[in-house]
Formats: structure tokens, C-alpha cells, sequence
């Protein structure tokens, strides 16, 4: 695919590319996805280069489709990263022996690239890999045990984290990660694990339920060993109104 690619640069933007950062939580635990290529020690984000007729949000779509087969992913750019030396040494000669490239034509490969970075919170379960390159690995691993990575990929990974846990200062998140009924501790267990921080349980009970998005049903949950909590629910379209608008406390 590479090789392809080189062949054909004259379809791609030169010096720009993309990179995604796909988070996902599941049983607890916020796991990133990562590929593994042939001959590599190291793993990496998905990414890839922009094709010169498609606009840069749709060339993310695009990058991360074919990297790891995901679709219908809403991917939300949060910075730019280009660094004088991000690439240097990286795609050096014995990579173009491996491709069987020409030195000359592997100089559009080995000049310097400027990476824009695309992050989304997914719905682990919902998310099925499937790399359209069968020698890549693409794999979800956990946030706090993600091996070493190329380029400045760790990076981009911590920046994408950061900017994840600002912005759920200013907006919820939930929808789609929890069963349509959870608890209340199940729901600070997930804020927790984002925010890598414990949260007092009253108030995040206060502050969540200021919020407005909850819905208190008229049930327990069941098979619990001690005294069984309420479930709630999202109320979708309060939620909805709370994404467009934000919110105006911090946790």
C-alpha cells in the first residue's frame, strides 16, 4: 500500500499527513487503537497521507478506513504536530530497499511531514477492526500499557488524552459507552477512568444530576451482593442539547 502510494505521490498532498487517535472503553479500562506493521519493533497510530481531491476531515475518514477497516467513526481534529526532525531516520534507506523503492522517488517519503491529528471516544464493542493490509496488526490496547511507538506517535497519543479530558469538562460523555441502563457508580467509573482520578460520589451524583441528562428509572439493578443501586438512562434529548450548547462546570 505504501509502495503505492509513492508511486503514485502526484495524488497526494506533499508534506502533510494524518494521524488517528481511536479511543475506547471497555470493562473499565480506556484502550487505544494501534497498528503493528511487518518488520517493526514499534507500534503506531493509524495514519496516512491526504489525497489531493478530498477535504482534509474527509481524508481522516478516509486514513483511518483504510488503516483499520473502521467505519462510521465521527473523527474531531485537536492539533497539528511538525516538529523540524518528527520523521528523521524513519523511513530511511534499508525501508525503500524493503519496498523495493528508488532512492529518488522515496525523497517525496523521507521529506519532512506536518500530521494533523483526529481523535474519537467509540464504542469498544461496535468497533471491529478489520486492516485491509492483512500483514498489519491492529489491535486495541490498554491506554496506560501502549508499547513504545514511532515518530512522535506517544505524542500525539498523551495530546489527544489531554485534550479528551478537557473537553469533558465541557461536555458530557456516556452515550453509547454504557449499557442503555446504568448506575450512577458505573457512570463515575467511567468519568474516572478518562480523567485517570477518583471523584467524591457526592458530587459527581450532584454535579451529574445538575446536568439534567439522567433519567431515574423506576428499577434496581439485579445480581448485586450488597444493596442494589438504581438504574438511570440518558435522556437523549436533553444529552443532545447539553453537546450543543456545553457545559459551564469543570470536574
Amino acid at each position: 500500500m505504501l509502495k503505492d502510494i509513492i508511486e503514485n505521490n502526484q495524488n497526494y498532498q506533499p508534506g502533510l499527513s494524518i494521524d488517528c487517535v481511536i479511543f475506547g472503553f471497555h470493562d473499565n479500562h480506556l484502550k487505544v487503537l494501534l497498528i503493528k506493521v511487518p518488520r517493526s519493533t514499534k507500534s503506531s497510530l493509524p495514519g496516512g497521507f491526504i489525497p489531493i481531491d478530498q477535504d482534509i476531515d474527509t481524508a481522516a475518514v478516509t486514513v483511518l478506513n483504510s488503516r483499520t477497516g473502521v467505519e462510521g467513526v465521527f473523527l474531531r481534529q485537536f492539533a497539528t504536530f511538525g516538529k523540524i526532525s518528527r520523521n528523521d531516520q524513519h523511513f530511511g534507506k534499508n525501508v525503500l530497499e524493503y519496498l523495493k523503492i528508488e532512492e529518488e522517488k522515496g525523497k517525496w517519503l523521507t521529506q519532512r511531514f506536518v500530521t494533523i491529528g483526529y481523535y474519537a471516544l467509540v464504542d469498544f464493542l461496535k468497533i471491529i477492526p478489520n486492516p485491509v493490509n492483512h500483514d498489519e496488526i491492529v489491535e486495541w490496547i490498554d491506554h496506560k500499557e501502549v508499547p513504545e511507538l514511532i515518530l512522535d506517535h506517544k505524542e500525539i497519543l498523551d495530546k489527544a488524552l489531554d485534550t479528551l479530558r478537557t473537553e469533558l469538562n465541557l461536555m458530557p460523555v456516556g452515550y453509547n459507552l454504557l449499557p442503555e441502563k446504568f448506575t450512577i457508580p458505573e457512570l463515575q467509573k467511567l468519568y474516572e477512568t478518562i480523567l485517570d482520578k477518583k471523584l467524591d460520589r457526592r458530587n459527581f451524583l450532584r454535579k451529574i444530576t445538575n446536568i439534567g441528562i439522567l433519567t431515574k428509572l423506576d428499577e434496581k439493578k439485579s445480581n448485586v451482593a450488597h444493596k442494589a443501586p438504581n438504574l438511570y438512562s440518558f435522556d437523549k434529548e436533553k444529552y443532545d442539547e447539553v453537546l450543543k450548547n456545553g457545559l459551564t462546570q469543570g470536574w
